[in-house]
Protein backbone atom coordinates (compact mmCIF):
# COMPACT_ATOMS: atom_id res chain seq x y z
CA UNK A 1 0.00 0.00 0.00
CA UNK A 2 1.37 3.29 -1.21
CA UNK A 3 1.79 5.86 1.91
CA UNK A 4 -0.33 9.06 1.91
CA UNK A 5 1.86 11.22 0.68
CA UNK A 6 3.27 8.59 -2.24
CA UNK A 7 -0.65 8.51 -3.12
CA UNK A 8 -0.49 12.97 -3.17
CA UNK A 9 2.81 12.90 -5.13
CA UNK A 10 1.50 10.66 -8.07
CA UNK A 11 -1.61 12.39 -8.16
CA UNK A 12 -0.21 15.82 -8.19
CA UNK A 13 2.65 14.92 -10.90
CA UNK A 14 1.56 17.48 -13.58
CA UNK A 15 1.03 20.07 -10.90
CA UNK A 16 4.25 19.37 -9.54
CA UNK A 17 6.32 19.08 -12.61
CA UNK A 18 5.01 23.01 -13.55
CA UNK A 19 6.10 24.17 -9.97
CA UNK A 20 8.51 22.09 -8.18
CA UNK A 21 10.62 22.10 -11.26
CA UNK A 22 10.48 25.57 -11.29
CA UNK A 23 11.78 26.19 -8.05
CA UNK A 24 14.24 23.79 -7.79
CA UNK A 25 15.70 24.03 -11.55
CA UNK A 26 15.46 27.72 -11.99
CA UNK A 27 16.52 29.16 -9.12
CA UNK A 28 19.49 26.26 -8.44
CA UNK A 29 22.99 27.22 -9.02
CA UNK A 30 22.07 30.85 -9.92
CA UNK A 31 20.82 33.75 -8.05
CA UNK A 32 17.35 34.33 -7.74
CA UNK A 33 16.20 37.29 -10.61
CA UNK A 34 13.15 38.34 -12.56
CA UNK A 35 13.43 35.77 -15.21
CA UNK A 36 13.51 32.91 -12.96
CA UNK A 37 10.75 34.37 -10.88
CA UNK A 38 8.66 34.94 -14.00
CA UNK A 39 8.43 31.81 -14.81
CA UNK A 40 7.85 30.51 -11.24
CA UNK A 41 4.08 33.03 -11.44
CA UNK A 42 3.61 31.58 -14.94
CA UNK A 43 4.05 28.05 -13.39
CA UNK A 44 1.71 28.98 -10.30
CA UNK A 45 -1.11 30.99 -12.71
CA UNK A 46 -1.42 27.78 -14.94
CA UNK A 47 -1.93 25.89 -11.87
CA UNK A 48 -4.83 28.03 -10.96
CA UNK A 49 -3.62 28.93 -7.97
CA UNK A 50 -4.75 32.29 -8.29
CA UNK A 51 -3.89 35.97 -8.23
CA UNK A 52 -3.91 35.97 -4.68
CA UNK A 53 -2.14 33.13 -3.31
CA UNK A 54 0.37 33.41 -6.44
CA UNK A 55 1.22 37.27 -5.39
CA UNK A 56 1.52 36.24 -1.63
CA UNK A 57 4.29 32.96 -2.42
CA UNK A 58 6.18 35.02 -4.83
CA UNK A 59 6.67 37.91 -2.21
CA UNK A 60 7.63 35.61 0.68
CA UNK A 61 10.26 34.18 -1.82
CA UNK A 62 11.42 37.71 -2.62
CA UNK A 63 11.44 39.10 0.67
CA UNK A 64 13.62 35.52 1.85
CA UNK A 65 16.02 36.57 -1.34
CA UNK A 66 16.73 40.14 -0.03
CA UNK A 67 17.80 38.15 3.06
CA UNK A 68 19.72 35.05 1.51
CA UNK A 69 21.04 36.25 -2.40
CA UNK A 70 22.19 32.48 -2.51
CA UNK A 71 18.52 30.89 -2.24
CA UNK A 72 17.97 27.67 -3.81
CA UNK A 73 15.14 25.91 -5.19
CA UNK A 74 14.62 23.89 -2.46
CA UNK A 75 14.66 26.74 0.27
CA UNK A 76 12.11 28.51 -2.51
CA UNK A 77 10.25 25.50 -2.34
CA UNK A 78 9.57 25.09 1.18
CA UNK A 79 8.84 28.97 1.72
CA UNK A 80 6.08 28.31 -1.10
CA UNK A 81 4.74 25.71 0.86
CA UNK A 82 4.87 27.39 4.08
CA UNK A 83 2.24 30.25 2.35
CA UNK A 84 -0.04 27.47 0.74
CA UNK A 85 0.26 25.91 4.32
CA UNK A 86 -0.95 29.15 6.27
CA UNK A 87 -3.24 30.20 3.21
CA UNK A 88 -5.01 26.41 3.32
CA UNK A 89 -5.41 26.62 7.40
CA UNK A 90 -8.61 25.05 8.47
CA UNK A 91 -9.61 23.67 4.54
CA UNK A 92 -9.47 20.08 5.55
CA UNK A 93 -12.98 18.53 6.09
CA UNK A 94 -13.15 15.91 8.69
CA UNK A 95 -16.02 12.70 8.84
CA UNK A 96 -16.59 12.24 12.17
CA UNK A 97 -17.89 9.01 13.15
CA UNK A 98 -21.69 7.90 12.53
CA UNK A 99 -24.81 8.94 14.69
CA UNK A 100 -25.76 5.78 15.83
CA UNK A 101 -26.68 5.18 19.24
CA UNK A 102 -27.68 1.99 21.45
CA UNK A 103 -30.15 0.04 20.22
CA UNK A 104 -29.58 1.20 16.67
CA UNK A 105 -32.24 3.74 16.99
CA UNK A 106 -30.95 6.63 15.30
CA UNK A 107 -31.12 7.46 11.73
CA UNK A 108 -28.63 6.81 8.98
CA UNK A 109 -25.93 9.92 8.19
CA UNK A 110 -26.73 11.43 4.72
CA UNK A 111 -23.95 12.36 2.79
CA UNK A 112 -25.64 14.06 -0.72
CA UNK A 113 -23.00 14.28 -3.32
CA UNK A 114 -24.27 16.92 -6.22
CA UNK A 115 -22.56 18.21 -9.18
CA UNK A 116 -22.30 18.46 -13.03
CA UNK A 117 -22.09 15.58 -15.58
CA UNK A 118 -18.32 14.35 -15.69
CA UNK A 119 -17.53 15.52 -12.57
CA UNK A 120 -16.51 11.95 -11.46
CA UNK A 121 -19.96 12.07 -8.83
CA UNK A 122 -21.04 8.42 -9.36
CA UNK A 123 -18.01 6.64 -9.08
CA UNK A 124 -17.04 8.83 -6.17
CA UNK A 125 -20.52 7.99 -4.78
CA UNK A 126 -18.83 4.56 -4.82
CA UNK A 127 -15.57 4.68 -3.38
CA UNK A 128 -16.87 6.67 -1.15
CA UNK A 129 -19.43 4.37 0.43
CA UNK A 130 -16.45 1.68 -0.10
CA UNK A 131 -14.06 3.55 2.31
CA UNK A 132 -17.12 4.04 4.91
CA UNK A 133 -17.22 0.42 4.72
CA UNK A 134 -13.13 0.14 5.43
CA UNK A 135 -13.81 2.31 8.52
CA UNK A 136 -16.14 -0.34 9.74
CA UNK A 137 -19.41 1.85 8.70
CA UNK A 138 -22.47 -0.03 7.35
CA UNK A 139 -23.46 2.16 4.22
CA UNK A 140 -26.69 1.92 1.79
CA UNK A 141 -26.07 3.94 -1.51
CA UNK A 142 -28.59 5.74 -3.43
CA UNK A 143 -28.51 5.80 -7.23
CA UNK A 144 -30.85 9.03 -7.89
CA UNK A 145 -29.39 10.24 -10.72
CA UNK A 146 -32.43 8.47 -12.55
CA UNK A 147 -31.96 10.97 -15.42
CA UNK A 148 -29.25 8.73 -17.23
CA UNK A 149 -29.79 5.10 -17.53
CA UNK A 150 -25.72 4.87 -18.02
CA UNK A 151 -25.52 6.52 -14.13
CA UNK A 152 -27.37 3.80 -13.24
CA UNK A 153 -26.01 0.66 -14.24
CA UNK A 154 -22.41 2.72 -13.68
CA UNK A 155 -23.02 2.65 -10.10
CA UNK A 156 -24.64 -0.74 -9.92
CA UNK A 157 -21.15 -1.90 -11.34
CA UNK A 158 -19.15 -0.32 -9.07
CA UNK A 159 -21.29 -1.42 -5.85
CA UNK A 160 -21.50 -4.91 -7.24
CA UNK A 161 -17.72 -5.30 -7.43
CA UNK A 162 -16.69 -3.53 -4.35
CA UNK A 163 -19.88 -5.46 -2.32
CA UNK A 164 -21.71 -2.40 -1.44
CA UNK A 165 -25.67 -2.00 -0.96
CA UNK A 166 -27.35 -0.34 -3.40
CA UNK A 167 -31.19 1.12 -3.84
CA UNK A 168 -32.01 1.55 -7.52
CA UNK A 169 -35.22 2.08 -9.30
CA UNK A 170 -35.47 2.43 -13.47
CA UNK A 171 -34.77 5.78 -16.21
CA UNK A 172 -36.69 8.14 -15.60
CA UNK A 173 -38.02 7.70 -12.03
CA UNK A 174 -38.18 10.14 -9.60
CA UNK A 175 -35.15 10.75 -7.93
CA UNK A 176 -37.06 11.92 -4.49
CA UNK A 177 -38.85 8.87 -4.90
CA UNK A 178 -35.59 6.97 -5.16
CA UNK A 179 -33.87 8.95 -1.78
CA UNK A 180 -37.21 8.09 0.24
CA UNK A 181 -36.89 4.37 -0.53
CA UNK A 182 -33.65 4.87 0.35
CA UNK A 183 -33.40 6.28 2.96
CA UNK A 184 -36.29 3.84 4.57
CA UNK A 185 -34.18 1.01 3.46
CA UNK A 186 -31.35 2.34 5.40
CA UNK A 187 -33.06 3.12 8.42
CA UNK A 188 -35.00 -0.41 8.85
CA UNK A 189 -31.45 -1.96 8.04
CA UNK A 190 -30.03 0.03 11.14
CA UNK A 191 -27.39 1.56 8.34
CA UNK A 192 -24.86 4.05 9.73
CA UNK A 193 -24.59 6.05 6.31
CA UNK A 194 -26.23 6.62 3.12
CA UNK A 195 -24.87 7.67 0.16
CA UNK A 196 -26.94 9.71 -2.50
CA UNK A 197 -25.78 9.77 -5.79
CA UNK A 198 -27.62 12.20 -7.47
CA UNK A 199 -28.20 13.94 -11.34
CA UNK A 200 -25.37 16.29 -12.81
CA UNK A 201 -27.14 18.10 -15.45
CA UNK A 202 -25.94 21.75 -16.19
CA UNK A 203 -25.88 23.66 -13.16
CA UNK A 204 -27.68 26.44 -14.74
CA UNK A 205 -30.79 24.62 -15.59
CA UNK A 206 -33.52 25.31 -12.89
CA UNK A 207 -35.01 21.69 -13.50
CA UNK A 208 -31.67 20.50 -11.81
CA UNK A 209 -32.48 22.50 -8.63
CA UNK A 210 -35.75 21.96 -7.82
CA UNK A 211 -34.82 18.27 -8.09
CA UNK A 212 -32.19 18.65 -5.84
CA UNK A 213 -34.39 20.72 -3.31
CA UNK A 214 -36.91 18.25 -3.76
CA UNK A 215 -34.72 15.52 -2.86
CA UNK A 216 -34.39 17.49 0.28
CA UNK A 217 -37.09 17.84 0.91
CA UNK A 218 -38.08 14.55 1.18
CA UNK A 219 -35.10 13.27 3.80
CA UNK A 220 -36.39 16.09 5.62
CA UNK A 221 -39.78 14.80 6.25
CA UNK A 222 -37.74 11.79 7.76
CA UNK A 223 -35.49 13.55 9.37
CA UNK A 224 -35.17 17.38 9.93
CA UNK A 225 -30.98 17.05 9.83
CA UNK A 226 -31.04 15.60 6.24
CA UNK A 227 -28.94 15.50 4.98
CA UNK A 228 -26.24 16.05 7.12
CA UNK A 229 -23.65 16.59 4.11
CA UNK A 230 -24.38 18.35 0.89
CA UNK A 231 -20.88 17.79 -0.73
CA UNK A 232 -19.76 19.21 -4.20
CA UNK A 233 -18.12 17.05 -6.77
CA UNK A 234 -15.68 18.97 -8.67
CA UNK A 235 -13.22 17.83 -11.92
CA UNK A 236 -9.99 19.66 -10.61
CA UNK A 237 -9.16 19.63 -14.09
CA UNK A 238 -11.58 22.73 -14.79
CA UNK A 239 -9.29 24.96 -12.67
CA UNK A 240 -10.97 28.33 -12.06
CA UNK A 241 -14.12 27.30 -13.89
CA UNK A 242 -14.96 25.28 -10.57
CA UNK A 243 -15.47 27.86 -8.78
CA UNK A 244 -17.98 29.39 -10.63
CA UNK A 245 -19.95 26.00 -10.14
CA UNK A 246 -19.30 26.03 -6.22
CA UNK A 247 -20.96 30.00 -6.04
CA UNK A 248 -24.66 28.80 -7.80
CA UNK A 249 -24.10 25.18 -6.26
CA UNK A 250 -23.91 26.79 -2.74
CA UNK A 251 -26.30 29.53 -3.39
CA UNK A 252 -29.05 27.00 -4.38
CA UNK A 253 -28.10 24.19 -1.86
CA UNK A 254 -26.09 25.07 0.70
CA UNK A 255 -22.76 23.02 0.57
CA UNK A 256 -21.38 21.51 3.32
CA UNK A 257 -18.27 20.35 1.15
CA UNK A 258 -16.25 19.47 -1.33
CA UNK A 259 -14.95 16.35 -3.14
CA UNK A 260 -11.96 17.58 -5.91
CA UNK A 261 -11.73 14.65 -8.15
CA UNK A 262 -9.11 14.07 -11.02
CA UNK A 263 -5.95 15.76 -9.25
CA UNK A 264 -4.57 12.68 -11.33
CA UNK A 265 -5.38 14.05 -14.67
CA UNK A 266 -4.67 17.72 -14.53
CA UNK A 267 -1.52 20.47 -14.28
CA UNK A 268 -4.50 22.65 -12.39
CA UNK A 269 -3.91 21.18 -9.15
CA UNK A 270 -4.61 24.41 -7.44
CA UNK A 271 -8.19 25.00 -7.81
CA UNK A 272 -8.78 23.78 -4.30
CA UNK A 273 -7.24 27.06 -3.19
CA UNK A 274 -9.21 29.39 -5.17
CA UNK A 275 -12.16 27.44 -3.95
CA UNK A 276 -11.70 28.01 -0.31
CA UNK A 277 -10.32 31.30 -0.30
CA UNK A 278 -13.87 31.80 -2.15
CA UNK A 279 -15.80 29.85 -0.21
CA UNK A 280 -14.51 28.70 2.64
CA UNK A 281 -16.03 25.10 2.24
CA UNK A 282 -13.80 22.46 3.59
CA UNK A 283 -12.60 19.80 0.97
CA UNK A 284 -13.60 16.17 2.49
CA UNK A 285 -11.43 13.84 -0.12
CA UNK A 286 -9.72 14.45 -3.43
CA UNK A 287 -9.51 11.36 -6.40
CA UNK A 288 -6.23 10.97 -7.19
CA UNK A 289 -6.78 7.98 -9.57
CA UNK A 290 -8.76 5.43 -10.66
CA UNK A 291 -9.30 2.72 -8.12
CA UNK A 292 -11.40 2.74 -5.18
CA UNK A 293 -8.25 3.10 -2.54
CA UNK A 294 -7.01 6.34 -4.73
CA UNK A 295 -10.22 8.50 -3.10
CA UNK A 296 -8.67 9.74 -0.22
CA UNK A 297 -9.01 12.24 2.84
CA UNK A 298 -7.83 15.86 1.81
CA UNK A 299 -4.46 16.66 4.00
CA UNK A 300 -2.87 19.67 3.53
CA UNK A 301 0.41 18.46 4.59
CA UNK A 302 0.24 16.25 1.73
CA UNK A 303 -0.98 18.40 -0.93
CA UNK A 304 1.79 21.42 0.01
CA UNK A 305 4.30 18.86 -0.05
CA UNK A 306 3.48 16.83 -3.05
CA UNK A 307 2.54 20.25 -4.52
CA UNK A 308 6.27 21.77 -4.08
CA UNK A 309 8.33 18.22 -4.53
CA UNK A 310 9.17 17.99 -1.25
CA UNK A 311 9.71 15.12 0.68
CA UNK A 312 8.36 14.06 4.26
Amino acid sequence: MRSLLKKFQDGLTRTARGIADKTQSLFAGRALDASSLAALEEALYTADFGVATTTEILEEIKRAHQQERELRGQEAAAIGAAVLRRVLAGSEGRLEGGNRRPGGSANPEVICLIGVNGSGKTTTAAKLAWMLKQDGRSVTVAACDTFRAAAIEQLRTWTQRLDLELVASHTGADAAAVAFDAWQAAKARGRDCLVIDTAGRLHTKSNLMEELAKIRRVLQKHDPAAPQHAWLVIDGSLGANSIEQAKIFHRSFGLTGLVVTKLDGTSRGGAIVGIWRELKLPVYFVGLGEQAEDLQPFNVDNYVKAVFGLEA
